[in-house]
Parts: C-alpha cells; sequence; structure tokens
C-alpha cells in the first residue's frame, strides 16, 4: 500500500514506483506485491500499477461485507484487474473472504483467466465476513487440495487471530501471513514493535513444525516467477 502525505490510501501509480524503486535499492531480490485493494479508490484506477509489473498484486475476485461497509468487487472490474495482470505478467495472489471466492478463483484460473500459479490466500477474521473458525479453514485446505492440487496456498488471520491463523496454516502445509497490516499487537497488552517482530514470531513457529523458511529466491521458485 502507499498513501498522500495526508497519511490517506491512494493507487498513485507514481508513488508505487518510487516504493519499488527503494525496495529493490534497500531490500534486492524481496518479492514486491502492490495492492489493487478498495480502500485506494474505485474502478480501474485501483489498478493503475500493473503497468509497473510488480511480481504480485492482490486481486479481489468477489464481494463481501467488511466492518462498517460493503467491500464492492464488481465482476467486470474482477475481470479487468485480471486480463492487466496477465497483460503485464503479474501473478494474482488471489485474497479469498468466503468459500465462493476460493471456487471462483479455481475456476478462473482454470480458464485461463489468472497469469501464472493459482496462489489463494485465505483471510480469516473481519469482522462481517468469514470468522477464523477451525473447520472452516481446513475445509478451505480439503477444497484446495481437491480441486487445485498445484496451486499454492496461504492464510491470514486479523487481530488477535494472526497468530491462530498461523498455526493452522503452517501445520497444515500453507504458507503464512503476518505484519502489521492485520494485526499491531504481540499480546494483548504489547504493541509489535515493527513488522520483523511479527515476522519473528511466525519464524518462529516454522521451527518448531519443521517448516524451514524460504529464502526469497527460493520462494520465486515456489511461486513459479517468470520475471524477477
Amino acid at each position: 500500500h502507499v498513501r498522500n502525505d495526508d497519511q490517506t490510501p491512494t493507487a498513485d501509480p507514481e508513488k508505487f514506483a518510487r516504493l519499488m524503486e527503494g525496495l529493490k535499492t534497500h531490500c534486492p531480490g524481496m518479492i514486491i506485491q502492490l495492492s489493487t485493494g478498495g480502500r485506494t479508490g474505485a474502478g480501474k484506477t485501483r489498478g493503475g500499477m500493473l503497468a509497473l509489473r510488480p511480481d504480485m498484486a492482490s486481486l479481489s475476485v468477489g464481494s463481501n461485507n467488511f466492518p462498517t461497509r460493503v467491500y464492492e468487487n464488481p465482476p467486470d472490474l474482477v475481470d479487468w484487474l485480471a486480463a492487466e495482470m496477465r497483460k503485464h505478467e503479474v501473478t494474482p495472489e488471489v485474497e479469498a473472504f468466503d468459500l465462493s471466492h476460493i471456487l471462483q478463483a479455481i475456476r478462473m484460473h482454470g480458464e485461463g483467466a489468472l497469469f501464472g500459479r493459482l496462489y489463494v490466500q485465505f483471510v480469516m477474521g473481519v469482522k462481517n465476513a468469514m470468522p477464523a473458525d477451525r473447520d472452516v479453514f481446513d475445509f478451505y485446505v480439503r477444497m484446495m487440495r481437491e480441486r487445485a492440487p498445484e496451486a499454492e496456498w496461504c492464510a491470514a488471520g486479523i487481530g488477535a487471530n494472526q497468530i491462530v491463523v498461523n498455526e493452522w496454516a503452517i501445520a497444515a502445509g500453507g504458507h503464512t501471513r503476518t505484519g502489521l497490516e492485520d494485526n499491531v499487537r504481540l499480546d494483548r497488552d504489547t504493541l509489535a514493535p515493527s513488522n520483523a517482530a511479527l515476522v519473528q514470531r511466525a519464524a518462529a513457529l516454522c521451527e518448531t513444525y519443521e517448516r524451514p523458511v524460504a529464502s526469497p529466491a527460493q520462494a520465486r521458485e515456489i511461486l513459479g516467477f517468470a520475471h524477477t
């Protein structure tokens, strides 16, 4: 994500370009994923940065309720964003807030609408959307294994659910997501001092479950990137 000087969210391609330049300079090899999420605006402005050809970009393939609003992802916009990602060879990270989003992603990939290897992230714990429910998580994993066995999947939990879902995903053989965007605390009483602290916490779980943490180069190979 990038922001304006007043800290409001934006999809300004120039700001994304400056961000990418800094990341490539200071974090060479890091996988760069840009957001096409709805908090930055409506319509095709959400995909204006895809011409920068990041490694990945987020893609929501359906609408759902958020805490105070509807997160709108109409079919025509989803199709346009997916087509732009294909055009610029950007691998989508499908953000699935509901079972229907997982099935839609599998269908779209099977029809050739999504560039690269299918990568689906389960987002659990957003108020008014899918809760962090273990039975639901297990069903999601089964759907991916049965219907898209060549795909990669990941899981993210919001707030206090972050560490819970981290452990579910790591233990089940998937990838996991952490960071301050989804959760700002190490525990009820302790604010996380940095993204790094949350990453270290997830990495410790990986060690517990004997799941080695991939290097950037290994992660690129796992995700099947066609360019760097």
